[in-house]
């Protein structure tokens, strides 16, 4: 532990720090290179402190391209959460609905879109969604950048490999 001396934690501001310094060092001294690091050998460390696992990249990829997807729905007319939230599961791009009514808020916040209650003849009224005029120039400023992107995308990967 000598990588900690000296670096105890004398207020609580500093605590965060100490606690990420021990849980890096604990970690590190725990791997399978641990003796040889830890002892002074001249061992390459080879392994990585994060293993990067495919569904971390996968909700990351989704998660990038939510919000065009939310408001591209929205901007076919006036439409209900649940309805926007059915689309988005279908096409397999959220599954988790407490991911959804924070993100409308956001973007509401955000001025991008607004909405309007709607009484119901079977229930409580509803909440209907439509893009502002913001909205539907910040959704045409996205659908520019996903039409860049994905073409570039494309472009990459329908490279063929060289061996």
């Amino acid at each position: 532990m000598d990588a900690l001396k000296g670096k105890e934690p004398h207020s609580y501001k500093n605590f965060t720090k100490y606690l990420a310094l021990q849980s890096t060092f604990h970690y590190v001294c725990n791997t399978n290179y641990e003796k040889a690091l830890y002892n002074g050998a001249s061992a390459p460390f080879k392994k990585p402190l994060q293993v990067m696992k495919i569904e971390n990249a996968q909700v990351q990829m989704r998660k990038g391209i939510l919000e065009y997807c939310i408001l591209h729905i929205i901007s076919r007319g006036e439409i209900y959460a649940s309805e926007i939230l059915d689309e988005l599961i279908d096409a397999k791009i959220m599954v988790v609905e407490g991911t959804l009514y924070p993100l409308l808020t956001r973007l509401k916040n955000a001025e991008l879109l607004e909405y309007k209650w709607v009484e119901s003849a079977s229930g409580p009224p509803r909440k209907y969604y439509v893009l502002t005029d913001l909205g539907k120039e910040f959704l045409k400023g996205l659908g520019e950048t996903w039409e860049t992107l994905s073409s570039s995308v494309n472009k990459i990967v329908a490279k063929p490999t060289k061996h």
